[in-house]
C-alpha cells in the first residue's frame, strides 16, 4: 500500500480508503452484519489505514459494522471518520444535541475518539456559512475534549467556493467528490486546500459508477498499464499529489484487491500535470448524476435517481428510453407526474436541473 501524510498532521494514511456506504445489502437485511465486517478487515490486512464512515449509511448500519470490525484491531493501526450537520441533529443546534450525535458515533464504532469528524455534505456556502457559524464551536470543544482529533468538511461545492471555504483557515480536511469526469471544475478549490496544508479526501472517485460501466468510453485512461477501467480512475484520482486519500466502497474482498493494485505502483503527479495530460482526452462533465440518492424524497414517489442514471445515458450518447424500459423497468410517463417542488434541487448535490430534466424524460 501507499502512503501519504495527511496535511499538516503527521499522520501517514493509506492512499486508498475505504469508504463504508457499500457493505452488502443482502448481508444487512439477513442480519449477517459479522460478514460485512470482514470486508473491512481484510482492507486493513492489505494496508487500508483510512475508513470513512457516517449515520445513515448501510440502512444506518455502516458505523456499527464498521466498529465490529475496527474494535478487532489495536486503535494505532487505522484513522476513522464519521459525520455530523443539522440533518443528523434533526436541526438542533445546542452542545448536548451535538454531543449526544458524536456519543452514539463513538459508541458504534467502538472507540474513545474519532481521527476526523466532518462537517457534513455542505451543497453551497450560504449552508456552509450557516451551519458552521452554529456547529463550529462544538466541533472546537470536542477536540478539546480530546473526542475528536481533526475537525474536516464534506463538500459537493465547485473550485471557486471550495476556496472561499478554504481560506476560513478552520479546517484540517476537507472530503469532496472529485473523479476523471469532473477534475476540471474542482482543481481550484483542490489546489487552494493542497496549498493551505489541508488533507484531502475524494468521494466518488468512480463518478457514481458511470465510469467502469461505459468501459470503451474511458479506455484512454487504461493507456499504458494493465489496469482496468475502475483501476485506472482509482489511479488518476490517486496520482495527484494534491489528494491524499481516495474513497473506494468495498462490497466484497475482491473490490478491496482491485483498489489496491491500482495504487501498487504509484506516481504523484501535480494536478497541472495531469490536466495538461488529459486535457485533450476523453469527457469531462460535471452534468452527470452521480448517483448519491440524497434526492429520494419524492412526495410522488418519482424514483429520481433512476431517472436521473437514464438520463445519463443520453448525455452520454446511449438509448434513455432503453435504460429506462430494459433496465430499470419503469416508465418514462412516470416523470411527467412531478409537481415542480423543487425539494429534489434543493438536496441535489450537484445543482443539477431535475425537473426540467423530467419534464425531458416524460417526453419520449
Amino acid at each position: 500500500m501507499y502512503y501519504k501524510q495527511f496535511g499538516k498532521t503527521n499522520l501517514k494514511v493509506s492512499a486508498i480508503g475505504m469508504g463504508t456506504m457499500r457493505y452488502n445489502d443482502d448481508d444487512i437485511n439477513a442480519g449477517n452484519l459479522g460478514k460485512c465486517a470482514e470486508v473491512a478487515l481484510y482492507a486493513h490486512e492489505k494496508g487500508v489505514n483510512y475508513f470513512d464512515t457516517a449515520p445513515f449509511y448501510c440502512q444506518d448500519k455502516s458505523e456499527t459494522i464498521t466498529g465490529m470490525a475496527l474494535s478487532q484491531l489495536k486503535r494505532d493501526s487505522f484513522y476513522i471518520s464519521s459525520k455530523v450537520n443539522l440533518g443528523t441533529l434533526d436541526n438542533k443546534t445546542t452542545a448536548d444535541d451535538f454531543n449526544r450525535r458524536l456519543e452514539k458515533s463513538l459508541k458504534r464504532l467502538k472507540v474513545d475518539y474519532l481521527d476526523f469528524y466532518y462537517l457534513w455534505c455542505m451543497l453551497d456556502l450560504e449552508s456552509f456559512k450557516k451551519q458552521n457559524d452554529l456547529l463550529y464551536k462544538h466541533f472546537e470543544q470536542a477536540k478539546k475534549d480530546g473526542l475528536i482529533r481533526n475537525i474536516a468538511v464534506s463538500s459537493h461545492m465547485q473550485g471557486s467556493d471550495l476556496e472561499k471555504v478554504v481560506d476560513t483557515g478552520l479546517y484540517s480536511g476537507m472530503l469532496i467528490g472529485y473523479n476523471a469526469l469532473n477534475y476540471r471544475f474542482r482543481q481550484a478549490g483542490i489546489k487552494a486546500a493542497y496549498n493551505n496544508g489541508m488533507g484531502i479526501v475524494v468521494m466518488n472517485p468512480l463518478g457514481g459508477g458511470l465510469i467502469p460501466e461505459n468501459p470503451d468510453t474511458f479506455s484512454y485512461l487504461t493507456e499504458g498499464s494493465d489496469l482496468t477501467v475502475a483501476q485506472s480512475a482509482l489511479r488518476f484520482v490517486a496520482s495527484h499529489k494534491e489528494i491524499t486519500v481516495t474513497l473506494a466502497g468495498f462490497t466484497s474482498k475482491d473490490h478491496v484487491d482491485d483498489a489496491v493494485k491500482a495504487v501498487k505502483v504509484l506516481k504523484e503527479r501535480s494536478a497541472d500535470e495531469i490536466y495538461d495530460e488529459y486535457e485533450n482526452k476523453g469527457i469531462a462533465l460535471n452534468n452527470l448524476c452521480t448517483g448519491c440518492g440524497y434526492c429520494m424524497h419524492c412526495p410522488v414517489d418519482i424514483d429520481i435517481p433512476k431517472y436521473m442514471d437514464a438520463y445519463n445515458m443520453n448525455i452520454l450518447g446511449h438509448d434513455m428510453a432503453g435504460r429506462l424500459n430494459n433496465h430499470w423497468h419503469i416508465p418514462a410517463s412516470k416523470a411527467s407526474e412531478c409537481i415542480k417542488c423543487g425539494n429534489c434541487e434543493e438536496l441535489c448535490t450537484q445543482h443539477l436541473p431535475i425537473i426540467e430534466r423530467l419534464e425531458e424524460i416524460s417526453q419520449i
